[in-house]
C-alpha cells in the first residue's frame, strides 16, 4: 500500500459530524446529561429528546438548548418527560419519542441515582432504588428503544448506545459513613452490561459503550465534594490538577456517537484526568500519616 493511500482519509471534515442524527439522553434536563446534549445538538444533530422525571425541566432544558447560537436550521430540542426508573416510565418515553420519529440514531442512557450512608445502617430501599435506575432501568430503556435504532443503522453508519457508568464502577467508590455501595456496584454491574449489549447489538448495527466520569461539578457531585474536602481540594488531588468540565464530556461522546467513533464497540471511556490511577498513591499518602 502507498503512502499517498495510507493518507488517504475519507471525508475528514464530516468525521466528527452528528449532522441530521436523532438522539435521546435521559437524565438530560441537567448536569452530564445536558452537557452531552448540548454537545448533539452543536454536532448537528437535527433532533435532540430531553428526559427526566420533571417536566418544568425538561421544558427549561429544551429552551437553554434551542438558543444554542451554533445550530443546524432546523434543529431542535423536544422534551418527552418520563420516570424511567418504572417500565410504564420507559414505554411513555418510547411513545412521546415516536410521535415525533420512527427512529432514533443515538440512544444516551444517563439517568441515575446515588445513596451516601454508613454500611452499618445502609437501607436496603435505597439499594435496591440505585440499583434499578442505574442497571435495570439502563437495559429496559435499550431493550425498548431497539426497534428505533436499528431503523436506519447500516454496516457504515451504526446507531449508538452510550451508558454514564462512573470510575466508581472500575474502581473503589465513596466508603465510610457516606459509602455509595449500592451506586458502586450498580456502575459495575452496568459496565458489564453494556459488555454483552454490544456483543449482542453489534449484528443488528447497533454499537453500546460506556462513559465513566470523575468528579464533575453537579448537583449529584456537589453534596460529595465538600464531605470530600471540597472540590478546590479534590482538583489539586486530580493529575491534571482540576475537575471535569462540560467540554471534556462534550468531546467523548461526539466522538464515540460520530463517524469518528463508528468501530469502538464494547468499551469504557474514563474521564477524570488518570484520578482513579491515583488513589493508591493518595492512600500510601494518608496511611504514612497515622
Amino acid at each position: 500500500m502507498s503512502a499517498q493511500i495510507e493518507a488517504t482519509l475519507h471525508d475528514f471534515p464530516s468525521l466528527f459530524s452528528l449532522k441530521g442524527k436523532i438522539a435521546v439522553v435521559t437524565g438530560g434536563s441537567r448536569g452530564l446529561g445536558l452537557h452531552a446534549a448540548s454537545a448533539f445538538m452543536q454536532a448537528g444533530c437535527s433532533k435532540v429528546f430531553i428526559s427526566s422525571r420533571k417536566a418544568a425541566a425538561c421544558e427549561e432544558a429544551c429552551k437553554v438548548l434551542n438558543a444554542l447560537p451554533n445550530l443546524s436550521p432546523g434543529a431542535t430540542a423536544i422534551p418527552v418527560p418520563a420516570d424511567s426508573a418504572t417500565m410504564d416510565g420507559v414505554r411513555s418515553l418510547l411513545a412521546q419519542v415516536k410521535q415525533h420519529t420512527d427512529a432514533v440514531d443515538i440512544l444516551f442512557a444517563n439517568a441515575g441515582a446515588t445513596w451516601g450512608e454508613a454500611f452499618d445502617t445502609h437501607p436496603d430501599q435505597a439499594f435496591a432504588k440505585v440499583m434499578d435506575l442505574n442497571v435495570k432501568a439502563v437495559f429496559n430503556t435499550i431493550r425498548e428503544f431497539a426497534p428505533l435504532l436499528q431503523k436506519r443503522a447500516s454496516l457504515e453508519d451504526p446507531s449508538r448506545v452510550l451508558i454514564t457508568s462512573s470510575v466508581a464502577g472500575l474502581g473503589v467508590g465513596t466508603l465510610g459513613k457516606q459509602g455509595t455501595y449500592g451506586y458502586s456496584a450498580s456502575k459495575a454491574a452496568v459496565l458489564h452490561l453494556g459488555r454483552n449489549l454490544a456483543l449482542e447489538l453489534g449484528p443488528r448495527g447497533i454499537t453500546v459503550n460506556s462513559i465513566c466520569p470523575g468528579f464533575f461539578p453537579s448537583k449529584m457531585a456537589n453534596g460529595l465534594l465538600a464531605m470530600s474536602g471540597g472540590a478546590d481540594k479534590i482538583a489539586k488531588a486530580n493529575p491534571m490538577r482540576r475537575l471535569g468540565r462540560p467540554e471534556d464530556i462534550a468531546g467523548a461522546v461526539v466522538y464515540l456517537t460520530s463517524r469518528a467513533g463508528s468501530h469502538v464497540n464494547g468499551e469504557a471511556i474514563a474521564i477524570d484526568g488518570g484520578a482513579l490511577w491515583s488513589r493508591g498513591e493518595m492512600l500510601v499518602e494518608e496511611q504514612s500519616k497515622l
